[in-house]
């Protein structure tokens, strides 16, 4: 067990177990050791509307190790290859196949308009681009990327032979997530094929994830939280992982985890929301699962204790980033403190920073940014090309993510929103800037500003402020359309309020912490 120390400037100081050895491929531990001893086991399952398909882990390793070695007839190690592709088993095996290949995957939304998707397939100067015949891409591609269509795999894993998973050192480049900055350019963040490694601290801080466990997930495997609570964690412990890709519905949940004996869900919030508002007998349905895990958005009170009470189960919540997964949580052996979501996890080196800056950490009760210690191997490699916001997040040793919190006597963080202006739109996070940009072209709009508005207890929405030119009238559905253009529907606000001028500092900057009285008055 590692040594631990504690004292007053920090919540637990902790050397990391162990860290991965010197070479290490992601996909060699979290697929390929599977098929020597659990090989016939099933590795995923995937439902949709009309048929469900399952894979044990000798095939899931076959089509990887195949499509791996058709995607190097493309390009080398290094090279990035970028996923756009619907929530399928194909999704999963194409972010594998290209790890395992030594390339960096990309995984991106399938709701992603092509203005966004071509800044995507610039940024990166994807070598590859994996897709199907029923997804939108741009009208052109960079002069150097190829389209590689998925639609018949992976029926057509039989015709390729398996390659060989290119060896790679820990700390290599082995995937990439695009999240929104705070200049409202969205930015890559790297990271190494060590962060599944780096994830290990969740199986006793947050999830208990053992080999016997069938884990659902609830969302896309274009998002981090999908992939690597919904499918890499169970995996690298030998567990059975189930994903769903029918239409949108609250009732089929229960159902799923009935019928598949689930033993652990994972979702946000709104989700579980959502379950109790629109199924009225859960405890029956819910008999097998040992809990549920939740991330992306806070866990109220309210509905952690209204879905303890209706289900017999607990919620252990998880507070994390793009840039390091999960960090702090509860679990069935860290205590649910309500409110909060949990104690650093065990092999962290977590501490609170002065938000006006300095790397002297603060006593216990004064909130200040969260940060974490720059040698956690969970913690991204850095942004893709852009060294001048790594500078604005790194203080010394420290990574700071722009979370503000403040640390109890008993060790629990309490968080207390951004220190920056970024939005949560169900667990992504959308930059202000971004949106408005979108929104200003509009011939009729003078002036906009965006903002994440708290509309109930537990419920916050991305909303919209507009001032018209002159005495134009316009219409939300206009707005939503032309929004819906340019922006993934998850960056388009929910709501829209119409006003004669928006709040300003004397210097003129948009007074965006003032917009949510605005909102209570309109």
């Amino acid at each position: 067990m590692a040594p631990t120390r504690k004292n007053h400037d920090m919540t637990e100081q902790t050397i990391p177990p162990s860290a991965p050895p010197e070479m290490f491929n992601l996909v060699e531990y979290c697929l390929s050791q599977n098929t020597l001893t659990r090989g016939d086991k099933t590795a995923l399952t995937i439902v949709g509307e009309q048929e469900t398909t399952c894979y044990t882990f000798s095939q899931a390793n076959h089509i990887v190790m195949s499509l791996s070695g058709v995607m190097r007839q493309y390009g080398q190690a290094g090279d990035r290859v970028l996923l756009r592709l619907p929530n399928t088993a194909m999704f999963a095996f194409g972010f594998l196949a290209a790890a395992a290949s030594g390339m960096i995957a990309i995984p991106a939304s399938p709701q992603l308009t092509t203005d966004e998707l071509a800044f995507l397939l610039e940024d990166t100067q994807a070598r590859l681009l994996c897709t199907t015949q029923h997804m939108s891409l741009p009208t052109s591609l960079p002069e150097d990327c190829h389209t590689l269509d998925l639609s018949q795999w992976p029926e057509q894993a039989e015709l390729y032979p398996p390659a060989e998973i290119v060896k790679t050192m820990a700390s290599q480049p082995a995937y990439m997530v695009y999240t929104s900055g705070t200049t409202g350019q969205p930015k890559g963040v790297l990271h190494a094929h060590r962060s599944v490694w780096g994830r290990r601290p969740m199986r006793d801080g947050w999830t208990d994830l053992r080999e016997d466990d069938v884990m659902l997930h609830a969302g896309q495997l274009n998002w981090t939280y999908t992939m690597g609570v919904g499918l890499l964690d169970p995996w690298s412990v030998g567990a059975s992982s189930i994903l769903y890709n029918g239409p949108k519905d609250p009732k089929v949940w229960p159902h799923l985890i009935q019928q598949h004996n689930v033993t652990m869900f994972a979702a946000v919030p709104s989700v579980y929301r959502q379950l109790l508002k629109y199924n009225e007998s859960l405890q029956e349905s819910l008999a097998s699962l040992r809990h549920g895990l939740t991330a992306g958005e806070a866990l109220s009170p309210t509905l952690l204790s209204t879905w303890k009470e209706r289900t017999g189960t607990m919620l252990y919540e998880a507070l994390g980033m793009s840039e390091c997964s999960t960090y702090i949580s509860s679990s069935p052996s860290i205590p649910v403190r309500p409110g909060s979501p949990g104690r650093p996890q065990r092999g962290r080196t977590i501490t609170i920073l002065p938000q006006e800056g300095g790397t002297t950490p603060l006593p216990q009760g004064e909130i200040g940014c969260l940060a974490i210690h720059r040698t956690d191997p969970g913690l991204m490699v850095g942004y893709w090309k852009r060294p001048e916001e790594e500078k604005l997040v790194f203080r010394g040793e420290w990574f700071v993510g722009g979370d503000l919190a403040h640390l109890d006597e008993d060790g629990y963080i309490w968080f207390h929103g951004r220190n920056d202006e970024l939005m949560n739109a169900f667990g992504y996070r959308v930059s202000p800037r971004e949106v408005e940009k979108a929104l200003e072209t509009h011939p009729d709009v003078r002036e906009v500003a965006v903002t994440e508005i708290h509309v109930r207890e537990d419920v916050s929405v991305i909303t919209a402020f507009i001032v018209p030119h002159g005495d134009t009238h316009l219409e939300r559905i206009v707005l939503q359309e032309w929004a819906q253009k340019t922006l993934a529907t998850y960056k388009c606000p929910r709501e829209y309020v119409f006003v004669m001028s928006l709040p300003r500092t004397t210097s003129g900057k948009v007074k965006r912490r003032t917009l949510q009285t605005l909102w209570d008055a309109s």
